[in-house]
């Protein structure tokens, strides 16, 4: 059924997502055909055996753990940066976002690198024993992924109507109670979308919890699937892992269902009166401190102290081939994600139907399937039905583009619904195809969102690791790899300028992003018309847009 209103699209504007469906969806198919070969009896003996329960548990505590842990450290944070007058608001927030630069797996050799007999900590007469099992993987990841739900939390306190708190207060209520009474209920759907950001995420997760040695459904799928001894195996832990990634998804739509939290009062919105901090200021800011520290401050020192310990000089001319290695997978899987998203999303704006949704919906699927069963769908299916493909950078870069083809379509979506619709009705009016009117009147448009998306999906693959653990073709070592390889073998000084580089180039590219999102040179107006001052710029709400790794991204499912 269409939306009303809207006209028929053609036929051909659905001939991508159908192709997009398929080489989605097919691969998925195989895994589940995988599976079954298994012999019925003893394919239910392994899903139900003990082990199969362990790795359940393991995967449940860490997931528990990491978004307990994120929300402990983005919840306060939040608060402090936004209503409170706390100094330097600006670049606390601009710092808070760069942990997003340093991947899980770098955040675990980081922690890896700081206990040991050659540590860091060792090296400053403090020795500790490296991490590991759950304490290790939950620490890697939470120190990584807090960002996500801080912005999610500082954008919900942002857009909080200042007039609810104030009205509580006004009838006797203390701030406690202001804010578990008040503050907290209207903040929950941010609380919501950051704690299932977090949580897809670390159910996804592989290069922390290997290096970490913490046995959890991803980790398995890969030591199940690398040993060869039963594949079919393999294939039903990628679907259990599937299923439980679709939990979270399941209940933040039960949590937030008929929820409203929207004001039903006119009126202007207004600032929030920043609370001052007083004898509390210390203590706030050694929070800020120690988590800035530990998230961003703690790997650069790692990588500084196993650089000097063996000097990276000898090691360039590799890192340099790792890094055209990623380069030649990264450019192409860009190039591939937008040109599918382009029509998806030109389908999705321009008609809109239950059929444009649902192939949406089947775009973000991609980004909602577990990398290392994403991956192992495509081995399967690679061997079966196009052995040629298998093990070559072909399908490596295909899999990424339909991996990240989510994060694709936001930018790209955002331009399209920004585009006047008249100008392409002009262009058709003057007697030109439907094709010419979008490439001549629309295009030009949609270039700052093609150009948002190129860059997106380009940083993402340049750092990812699963995808490139199973399908890069033998020999093909890319930067990740690298890290991963060397960082399992104890090699902690070969794999510093290998994370190294990674991190240089996300911290380039997020802080860019945080520029752009936070111009200093502007000075905007609020309600009244009255211009904000330049140091109140650090409260303006970030873009979560165009965010490394964000699946909130143009409004994933």
């Amino acid at each position: 059924m269409r939306s009303r209103g809207s006209a028929a699209a053609p036929l051909l504007l659905y001939l991508p997502p159908g192709l997009i469906a398929l080489a989605m969806l097919v691969p998925l198919g195989y895994l589940v055909l995988r599976t079954l070969e298994a012999d019925p009896t003893h394919l239910a003996e392994l899903i139900l055996r003990g082990r199969s329960r362990v790795l359940l548990g393991n995967t449940l505590q860490l997931t528990g753990a990491v978004v307990a842990g994120t929300t402990a450290i983005a919840l306060p944070l939040a608060w402090l940066v936004t209503r409170t007058d706390l100094p330097g608001t600006r670049m606390i927030t601009t710092a808070a976002v760069l942990p997003l630069a340093v991947p899980g797996y770098v955040m675990a050799y980081a922690l890896l690198g700081l206990g040991g007999q050659n540590g860091l900590a060792a090296s400053l007469g403090v020795p500790l024993q490296r991490l590991s099992g759950l304490g290790g993987a939950a620490a890697a990841l939470t120190l990584y992924a807090f960002p996500y739900t801080f912005l999610n939390l500082r954008s919900a306190f942002l857009s909080l109507d200042p007039g609810l708190e104030e009205a509580a207060r006004s009838l006797g209520y203390s701030p406690w109670q202001v804010f578990l009474r008040v503050t907290l209920p209207l903040i929950t759907p941010g609380l919501i979308a950051g704690a299932l950001i977090v949580s897809i995420y670390t159910l996804g997760d592989f290069g922390a919890v290997a290096l970490m040695r913490f046995e959890v459904f991803s980790f398995a799928i890969y030591t199940q699937y690398t040993s060869a001894f039963d594949r079919s195996y393999a294939a039903a832990l990628a679907l259990m892992l599937m299923a439980l990634t679709a939990l979270p998804l399941a209940l933040e739509a039960r949590v937030l269902k008929n929820s409203h939290l929207a004001r039903v009062g006119s009126g202007v919105s207004r600032r929030p009166r920043q609370i001052p901090l007083g004898w509390k200021m210390p203590l706030a800011l050694l929070f800020v401190a120690a988590v800035l520290v530990s998230s961003v401050g703690l790997p650069a020192l790692i990588l500084l102290h196993w650089m000097r310990l063996q000097p990276p000089w000898a090691e360039l001319p590799r890192v340099a081939a790792a890094f055209g290695n990623s380069l030649s997978a990264a450019v192409p899987s860009a190039l591939v994600a937008v040109a599918a998203a382009l029509p998806l999303a030109y389908l999705r704006v321009r008609y809109p139907s239950r059929g444009s949704r649902a192939a949406e919906r089947i775009a973000f699927t991609g980004y909602a399937v577990p990398p290392l069963a994403l991956g192992l769908a495509m081995v399967f299916f690679s061997l079966r039905a196009v052995p040629a493909l298998y093990q070559t950078r072909t399908l490596l870069i295909l899999t990424y583009g339909l991996n990240f083809l989510a994060l694709a379509m936001g930018p790209i979506r955002n331009s399209l619904m920004a585009a006047p619709r008249n100008l392409e009705e002009a262009a058709r009016s003057l007697g030109r195809s439907r094709v010419a009117a979008f490439c001549l009147a629309l295009f030009p448009l949609l270039r700052k969102g093609i150009f948002a998306a190129l860059t997106l999906v380009f940083v993402m693959v340049m750092k990812e690791l699963p995808l490139a653990v199973l399908l890069a073709p033998t020999g093909f070592t890319t930067l990740s790899t690298a890290v991963f390889s060397r960082t399992s073998e104890a090699l902690l000084a070969e794999a510093a300028p290998y994370a190294a580089a990674i991190v240089l180039f996300s911290s380039l590219f997020v802080g860019l992003l945080v520029r752009s999102e936070s111009p200093h040179n502007q000075e905007p107006s609020d309600a009244s018309g009255k211009t904000t001052p330049r140091e109140d710029l650090s409260r303006a709400p970030l873009s979560r847009k165009t965010l490394p790794g964000n699946p909130l991204q143009g409004g994933a499912p």
